[in-house]
């Protein structure tokens, strides 16, 4: 038995070697920041909001590197790059003006207490 612990150890440094390392998420690299000063229609107050959305993308995709889910934060940046290659497409999407859903989801982004309630901030 002895003898074969040598052997053991040699196959699983070499399968830990062998196994492809995952490639930490290049947020910066993703130049996100470059790439919305660059686009003129993301300039206009018009448009602020969905600058606004690119960045909590662009901190979500920080959020999930942090928590070591690189390849979902690539899945993230590939979204967002996909959102900033064209932006007119991308604004014309994101057109939704219904005030019902957006007082939804402004609720859903408040803290609650344990029994449900929004807590102060």
């Amino acid at each position: 038995m002895w003898r074969s612990l040598p052997a053991i150890g040699f196959a699983f440094a070499a399968a830990i070697a062998a196994s492809p390392a995952r490639a930490a998420c290049d947020v910066k690299g993703a130049q996100i920041e470059e790439a919305i000063a660059k686009k003129s229609e993301l300039r206009e107050d018009a448009n602020a909001q969905l600058v606004r959305d690119l960045r909590t993308l662009r901190d979500a995709a920080i959020v999930l590197e942090s928590y070591k889910f690189p390849g979902e934060c690539e899945v993230l940046l590939g979204i967002v790059r996909s959102l900033l290659a064209n932006p007119s497409k991308t604004i014309e999407q994101s057109g939704d003006t219904d005030e019902e859903k957006a007082e939804d989801l402004n609720e859903a982004r408040q803290p609650k207490a344990a029994g449900g309630t929004p807590t102060a901030k």
